[in-house]
């Protein structure tokens, strides 16, 4: 583990998931045949569901991420200084791993804890065991409306997985 991060209970974090999710974003990353990819996401969330601290997070299934988080158990959330790190989400977000070697490129750093990876550079990560994966189809929408997400009808998977630690750097919060 990065010296630079803490371990912290979830039940002390105060934020606000509609910033640090909604306009900070984060990085999902996971693991597949030893190797990481990562992708910029701003869709998600955390609560309490089946007696567990959760996050929720939705990825398109055309997304090559998607590969790394169906071929693991586990996958992180990371999540920046946003103001500091806005290129790179950026450039995380519109470029495929599948194309080049975007964490390089990005110069972050991964780092391990029980054997899930992270970025060292992150001032917050959650490491996330799976629990359920559930796909968005059109027929599951109450508003109709919401099919107007999809333009290209790439529609998201639903991953609701348990919080097993949360990491911080000192100071944050």
């Amino acid at each position: 583990m990065s010296s630079d991060l803490i371990h912290v209970n979830p039940k002390d974090l105060y934020l606000n998931p509609f910033n640090r999710i909604g306009t900070d974003w984060m990085l999902v990353m996971g693991e597949k045949d030893g190797e990481c990819n990562a992708m910029c996401a701003n869709w998600g969330g955390f609560g309490y569901m089946w007696n567990e601290n959760v996050a929720f997070i939705f990825v398109r299934k055309s997304r090559y991420t998607k590969e790394f988080l169906d071929a693991s158990e586990h996958f992180s959330l990371s999540f920046f200084d946003h103001k500091d790190y806005i290129d790179t989400l950026l450039y995380m977000g519109s470029v495929s791993g599948k194309d080049e070697d975007k964490i390089s490129k990005a110069n972050l750093t991964i780092e391990k804890e029980d054997g899930v990876p992270y970025f060292k550079e992150a001032e917050m990560v959650l490491l996330c065991t799976k629990m359920s994966c559930t796909s968005i189809t059109p027929d599951s929408f109450l508003m109709p409306e919401l099919d107007n997400e999809y333009p290209e009808k790439d529609y998201h998977d639903l991953y609701i997985a348990r919080i097993d630690t949360v990491l911080e750097k000192m100071g944050e919060s």
